[in-house]
């Protein structure tokens, strides 16, 4: 047995620090629910907060070594800095200290029918539109979703039965400490190469969770590496997925409108329905077509599944429109590889809309170094590229890599070091009829309500 599972058996009050984060308040949701006694803290006021404290769990804001008093079980979010007072105290303190990903592998193990989706892209899309329609469908799954759902307006839930969707993240091989029934795998593409170094590296880690994997695999049948990384697995179900007819899912008849793609769904040359999105991007076919062969493998009735996945509108940070005011509409997606980039791009040029902005936040030094070719020639997609300095979160700047060193690959782009003036730029020169898209996985939204603030001071 793990040692978090042994412990889990025997303590009753656990202590969160950062229980505000994405992935810290749904694990903290279902041991409330499990009956812990839990307390947390964290540095900033959010709505995540307000709903962790509406559960009764009382949170202290500011991190600070006395948080920890009177806790039998420590659990902390990777984003802290290693210097954190209250983690220095809890790593000190004798008391079992554990990252956020092994309680995730802990819960994981209390579900009978855990589906963990991982891939390079995608896995908050999938686990939206999986749990969505498992919600729908009458199986009342459990939920860790790397995003927030809209029929439920948060990134988590508990269910009342054994079923379980979980986000699985490949970053630092989080997903390894996981305990998958069914996993899907999505793609396996080249990214955190600061921790892989190669892509062999990437696929060796995907096989190793494939093996983790105790009753179905279901796979991008067209991914190549995909498939390299469950080449050797003969012990598991698999079913496949793509447009190619040799998959057990796929997709015919594919007609894509103003970038929402619509398909006859088939199953081992059955057709099985047809299914119209409301989420932009030829990309959803594929991540639509695995929602549904998880549905299918969860016993759920087709019609029944795609009924659902055509009221799915997506996820939070999903090419989520934020407002449209004067005629300018205003959109905000986490892409932030140049593959996620390239598709969200690709689909807001379809769209019926003048011109297009691109607004981009670079993600860490080493993912800017390492794809700067890819980069430059996605953000010539669209009409305007405009870009801020990189967001280095966890890494320094040893190479001396910075966006005007991308932005000179890129005509006709501008770039500025804070949201204000990116804003200010923007609005400058939009005009009615216009899409302006802020892009990237760190704070780049904030421009987006920056600018929404500023039309509607108007």
């Amino acid at each position: 047995m793990f040692e978090i599972d042994k412990l889990l058996k025997e303590v009753k009050r656990v202590h969160f620090i950062g229980i505000g984060g994405s992935g810290m308040c749904p694990l903290a949701e279902i041991l409330h629910n499990e009956g812990y006694h839990l307390s947390g803290s964290d540095n900033n006021e959010t709505d995540t907060l307000a709903r962790i404290r509406d559960m009764g769990i009382p949170v202290t804001l500011g991190q600070k070594a006395e948080n920890i008093d009177g806790a039998e079980m420590i659990v902390y979010t990777a984003a802290l800095l290693p210097d954190n007072p209250e983690l220095v105290a809890a790593k000190s303190s004798g008391i079992p200290t554990f990252e956020r990903a092994e309680l995730l592998g802990a819960v994981t193990r209390m579900y009978d029918d855990c589906y963990c989706v991982c891939g390079t892209h995608g896995k908050t899309t999938v686990s939206s539109m999986l749990t969505q329609i498992m919600i729908q469908c009458g199986k009342d799954p459990s939920a860790v979703i790397g995003g927030k759902l809209p029929l439920t307006q948060s990134n988590g839930r508990v269910g009342k039965t054994q079923n379980m969707v979980c986000e699985a993240c490949e970053f630092k091989d989080t997903f390894l400490r996981l305990s998958p029934d069914v996993a899907i795998i999505l793609n396996v593409d080249a990214d955190h190469l600061e921790y892989f170094k190669t892509l062999d590296n990437i696929i060796l880690s995907f096989n190793k969770f494939s093996k983790l994997t105790t009753k179905a695999l279901i796979v991008n049948g067209d991914d190549a590496n995909s498939l390299k990384a469950i080449a050797d697995v003969n012990d598991k179900k698999i079913i496949t997925f793509g447009i190619d007819k040799k998959n057990d899912f796929y997709a015919e008849n594919i007609v894509v409108d103003h970038a929402f793609a619509g398909y006859d769904i088939f199953k081992n040359g059955e057709k099985l329905g047809h299914i119209k999105l409301k989420v932009p991007g030829e990309h959803n076919v594929y991540n639509s077509l695995a929602a549904l062969a998880a549905a299918d493998y969860a016993e759920i009735e087709m019609a029944d599944a795609i009924k659902s996945l055509e009221q799915f509108g997506g996820a939070c940070r999903r090419f989520e429109v934020l407002a449209e005011i004067d005629g300018i509409t205003i959109a905000d997606d986490y892409a932030h590889h140049p593959a996620e980039l390239k598709v969200t791009l690709d689909a807001a040029m379809q769209m019926e809309f003048n011109t297009v902005w691109a607004v981009f936040q670079p993600f860490t030094y080493s993912r800017t170094k390492e794809h700067m070719e890819d980069f430059a020639k996605v953000l010539q997609i669209p009409d305007k590229c405009v870009m801020t300095e990189i967001m280095g979160s966890r890494e320094v700047n040893t190479d001396g890599v910075y966006t005007s060193q991308l932005a000179e690959k890129i005509p006709g782009s501008v770039w500025f070091n804070t949201f204000e003036e990116v804003a200010e730029h923007v609005l400058a020169n939009v005009k009615s009829g216009d899409l302006v898209i802020t892009l990237g996985c760190g704070d780049i939204y904030k421009a987006a309500k920056i600018m929404i603030n500023k039309l509607n001071s108007k």
